[in-house]
């Protein structure tokens, strides 16, 4: 299956991570949303991500593999890549964006949000995976 999905994820504590060639970032305590893509294999790509232990290879997986950072839900549709921006590009106007985070590929500002606790307008249009 392809797809857009995005993964809702909880930092417990301000987190200072060095990402790539984004550098050191740091993370404050809260929910945040990120926006993937997958056009081939996605439950494959997302049971990368749950996973603590991989190579660093996105920026998404410089947080994931920190001990602060936790998947909390999964939400993921069928769609074509260029949703994963208009999603992204959406979620610009409803969350903190981290700039340049998850988007070196497109000219989006980012595809990692920090979010309030209510995430129930991204359900809208998505299905739940856990």
């Amino acid at each position: 299956m392809k797809g857009i999905y995005i993964l809702i994820i909880r930092v417990e504590k301000e987190t200072l991570l060095s990402v790539g060639a984004l550098g050191a970032l740091t993370f404050n305590p809260g929910l945040y949303a990120y926006v993937g893509s997958a056009q081939a294999n996605l439950g494959q790509r997302i049971k990368r991500h749950l996973r603590k232990e991989k190579r660093l290879f996105w920026h998404i997986d410089y947080l994931l593999s920190s001990d602060a950072a936790k998947v909390v839900k999964v939400l993921y549709k069928n769609a074509n890549k260029t949703e994963e921006c208009a999603v992204a590009n959406s979620l610009s106007g409803k969350g903190a964006p981290m700039d340049g985070f998850g988007c070196s590929d497109c000219d989006c500002k980012s595809h990692l949000f920090r979010i309030g606790a209510d995430y129930r307008f991204l359900l809208e249009s998505m299905k739940v995976l856990s």
